[in-house]
């Protein structure tokens, strides 16, 4: 069996959302993973007209430890920002917001950023709100092919989106969009919700699937390895043997590892271990 590379494996830092950059960066190394991924979420990165820290001053934290930066993602549910929202002013607004979450993470010297569709008023047109949303990704997309970046476009559970929270709407956007930089991703808990394997987003976007979050759930919840119900060696097995290229992140978020996340991690990095090389 093909196993993946060490360094294609991540921790995320949305559990240690009640600590500080430094906790989350040290504990990184504490369970001896080479890569991350970034929340950019308030207080580890908040990007406005001014970034809190300075996105300098995370590039030399995150290098000074030997850390590898997979994919940067910008908070897009908890904050009010919508791609796909009726009202222009918004909509543009979110646009600009994530354009500079886009030029961030140039700076912070990944290549990848992770984006989701926005979500339809449940009162209004959703074709409308899919036009719009395909709109402002495109534009994202011309924006990061200029720095040379790639867009992961995430399906997300039905209750965080109503536009694209499956294999088919993601594959109907993509297929809308046919922009070279804008590409697939998967998190397995929307996944198994839906009722998907990892098998249907390989034979759906072959090379074009170029991230995961391996998260467990029961069955939601975001949870580490272990701690829920979810199918995940068969996932890392399929992966495996399709020789999957690219990155996967622990993208743990449940409450309550939220005041204690390092052990959760741990967990996961230990289940993975037999799918590394």
């Amino acid at each position: 069996m093909n196993k993946l590379k060490k360094n294609k494996i991540a921790g995320m830092n949305i559990c240690y959302k009640f600590f500080s950059l430094k906790y989350f960066l040290d504990s990184m190394v504490r369970v001896g993973t080479e890569s991350i991924e970034f929340w950019g979420g308030f207080p580890h990165q908040y990007i406005d007209d001014i970034s809190h820290p300075p996105v300098g001053e995370v590039k030399k934290m995150i290098e000074e430890r030997g850390l590898r930066l997979n994919c940067y993602t910008p908070e897009q549910l908890l904050y009010t920002y919508n791609i796909a929202s009726p009202e222009r002013d918004i909509r543009e607004k979110s646009v600009e917001f994530f354009r500079k979450n886009i030029y961030a993470a140039y700076k912070l010297g990944t290549r990848k950023v992770l984006m989701t569709s926005g979500w339809a008023y449940e009162d209004y047109d959703k074709e409308e709100a899919w036009k719009y949303s395909r709109e402002s990704l495109f534009e994202l997309g011309e924006y990061a092919q200029h720095l040379g970046m790639t867009i992961a476009l995430e399906n997300l559970q039905h209750v965080e989106s109503n536009l694209v929270y499956s294999l088919p709407a993601l594959k109907k956007m993509l297929s809308e969009l046919r922009h070279p930089n804008i590409k697939a991703m998967v998190d397995t808990v929307p996944m198994h919700l839906m009722g998907e394997t990892m098998a249907d987003y390989l034979d759906a976007f072959g090379q074009d699937l170029i991230h995961v979050h391996l998260v467990d759930g029961a069955p939601t919840g975001h949870m580490a390895w272990g701690d829920g119900e979810l199918p995940l060696d068969e996932d890392m097995k399929t992966l495996c043997e399709r020789d999957y290229q690219y990155t996967v992140t622990f993208e743990l978020a449940h409450d309550s590892y939220l005041f204690d996340p390092e052990p959760a991690m741990k967990r996961s990095f230990e289940r993975v271990k037999p799918y590394i090389e």
